[in-house]
C-alpha cells in the first residue's frame, strides 16, 4: 500500500491537513523544475522560486497565476520545452489543436492529446461509486449539451441519429440555440434516450432542464439512464428540482475540468468533490475573511503527467468552498475536498456595501420562491440590479414581491432590483449560460487573503 503522510494546505488559515502521497509531491516537483528551466513562457518566474531546499507547497505558492492571455500571447512555443516538435506530433496524430469554448475574448487555443485526456476521465470516475459501477469505458452515453462545447452543428438541417453517434456516444442535440428546439426535436431527443439507452446521460444542465419542463408539461415519460452527469454549467436549484421530476431515482453527479487542464473535481455520492490528484494538482487561493474566506476561494491547477502540457497554476476561473472538517462521508483521501463549487469568477456580483457574492449564494438565496423556470442576474453599476425571468406563475405580484425582498436581504436594503419578465434567456456566445454577472470588472486579486 502506499504511504501517504498528512500535509496541511498552502495556506495557514485553513489549518486544514490533507492526504497526498509522496508521489503526487513528485510530480509537482518534477514538472515545476522541468518549465522552470525548459520552458520560455517561465523564464520571468525562475526569479520568484525560493529554491529546491524549499518544500513544494512554498515554491507552488511563490509563483503567480497562469492566465488565458498569457497563453494567447505565448502560445504555442512559449509553453512547450524546446525538445518537443509539435508539428511532428500532430503529423503523426499524437496531438491535435482545439479551441476551449468561450466569448471571443476568452477563447485560446489548446494542445489536445486525447490519451491523456481519457486517462484523466477514466481516472475521476473512481471518486463516485456510481460512476465507477456504471462506467466501463465502452459504456453507451448520451449527451445533451451545446454543440459549440462538443458535438456536431447543425442549426438549418435536422441530423440522423446515425450522423450524430461517434464510437459510443450519441450527441442527442446539434442546435446551437433553444430558439431551434421545435416541440420535434424535443420529442426526437427523448425517443432517441429510449432507443439508445445510454448507461451515462451526460448534460449541460440548463438544457437538459429546458427538456424536463417539456416532458413535464406533456406528461411524457423518459427513459432512465444509470446516471446523469452534470458538465460544462453551474446546476442551479431549478436545474436540479425540474431534471428530479422526472428522474426522480436517478442519481445527479457534477464533474468539473477544462479543456485546458482535464478532470479536475468529481462529486462523490456523499455530495462532496474530490480532488482528481493522479492527474492534477490544485493551490487554493482563500479570499478574504470579509468577502467569505478563509475557506471560499479560487484555485489553480496545473495538469500532471501530460507531456504535452506545461501550465502551471492555471486560473480556471472558479470559485470553491474547502470543506472545512478536511473529510468526508465516503471515505476518501488524498487530495482537497470541497463542500462545493460556488461558480466562476464571471459570475460574481458584489452587493450595494462592495462584499463579494457568489452564484451560489444568489443561488441559494432564490431557491425559496416558487415557479422560476430559469433566471440571469446582472448587475449594471454599484447597488443597481436587473433580474430577468422567466415564470409561468400566475400571481406575479406575489413573485416581484418574493424577489425583491430576498435580493435585497442579500445585496443589501438600499439594492435597487429590476424585475424583468422574458420568454426565453439566450446563451452567451460561448454556448453556456452565464447566470449571474455584473457588468464591470471585479478584479479579483484585491480580494484575495495576502494580496
Amino acid at each position: 500500500m502506499t504511504s501517504r503522510h498528512r500535509v496541511k494546505l498552502t495556506n495557514p488559515q485553513t489549518a486544514i491537513d490533507w492526504n497526498f502521497t509522496p508521489e503526487y509531491y513528485e510530480r509537482s516537483r518534477k514538472i515545476l523544475d522541468e518549465a522552470l528551466a525548459k520552458v520560455p513562457i517561465y523564464q520571468r518566474w525562475k526569479s520568484l522560486d525560493p529554491g529546491p531546499a524549499a518544500d513544494v507547497d512554498s515554491r507552488f505558492a511563490a509563483m503567480p497565476a497562469l492566465t488565458k492571455k498569457d497563453i494567447r500571447e505565448h502560445f504555442p512555443e512559449g509553453l512547450l520545452p524546446r525538445k518537443l516538435d509539435l508539428n511532428q506530433a500532430i503529423a503523426r496524430k499524437e496531438v491535435s489543436l482545439v479551441d476551449s469554448s468561450g466569448t471571443t475574448n476568452d477563447k485560446i487555443t489548446n494542445i489536445w492529446n486525447q490519451r491523456w485526456w481519457d486517462a484523466s476521465e477514466i481516472s475521476s470516475w473512481k471518486l463516485n461509486a456510481y460512476m465507477s459501477q456504471c462506467a466501463t469505458g465502452d459504456h453507451k452515453e448520451a449527451i445533451l449539451v451545446n454543440p459549440k462545447n462538443v458535438g456536431i452543428k447543425s442549426d438549418l438541417v435536422d441530423l440522423t441519429l446515425e450522423q450524430r453517434c461517434l464510437s459510443r456516444f450519441l450527441y442527442l442535440n446539434e442546435k446551437t440555440d433553444f430558439s431551434y428546439w421545435t416541440l420535434a426535436h424535443m420529442r426526437r431527443m427523448i425517443e432517441e434516450l429510449g432507443r439508445y439507452q445510454p448507461v451515462v446521460l451526460e448534460a449541460n444542465p440548463s438544457y437538459l432542464a429546458r427538456l424536463c419542463r417539456y416532458a413535464i408539461s406533456n406528461k411524457v415519460t423518459v427513459f432512465q439512464p444509470g446516471i446523469i452527469v452534470f458538465t460544462y454549467e453551474y446546476p442551479t436549484f431549478f436545474h436540479y428540482r425540474q431534471i428530479r421530476q422526472v428522474f426522480p431515482h436517478v442519481p445527479t453527479i457534477s464533474s468539473y475540468g477544462t479543456t485546458e487542464t482535464g478532470y479536475v473535481f468529481m462529486e462523490c455520492e456523499k455530495g462532496r468533490l474530490h480532488q482528481n490528484s493522479d492527474y492534477c494538482r490544485v493551490d487554493f487561493q482563500p479570499f478574504k475573511r470579509e468577502h467569505g474566506g478563509p475557506f471560499l476561494g479560487r484555485i489553480l491547477v496545473t495538469p500532471l503527467g501530460n507531456p504535452w502540457s506545461y501550465i502551471l497554476r492555471f486560473d480556471t476561473g472558479d470559485i470553491v468552498h474547502v470543506e472545512e472538517s478536511g473529510k468526508c462521508e465516503c471515505g476518501r483521501e488524498g487530495g482537497l475536498i470541497l463542500s462545493s463549487v460556488n461558480g466562476r469568477a464571471v459570475n460574481l456580483t458584489l452587493t450595494s456595501k462592495g462584499r463579494l457574492v457568489t452564484l451560489r449564494d444568489l443561488d441559494d438565496a432564490l431557491s425559496v420562491l416558487e415557479g422560476i423556470e430559469q433566471y440571469q442576474l446582472v448587475q449594471t453599476d454599484t447597488g443597481v440590479y436587473d433580474l430577468r425571468l422567466v415564470s409561468q406563475r400566475p400571481d406575479k405580484e406575489a413573485l416581484e414581491k418574493g424577489v425583491i425582498f430576498t435580493l435585497k436581504k442579500l445585496y443589501g436594503h438600499d439594492a435597487v432590483i429590476s424585475l424583468i419578465y422574458t420568454p426565453e434567456i439566450d446563451p452567451e456566445i460561448s454556448g453556456k449560460y452565464l447566470i449571474s454577472k455584473a457588468l464591470f470588472s471585479i478584479e479579483l486579486q484585491k480580494y484575495l487573503e495576502n494580496s
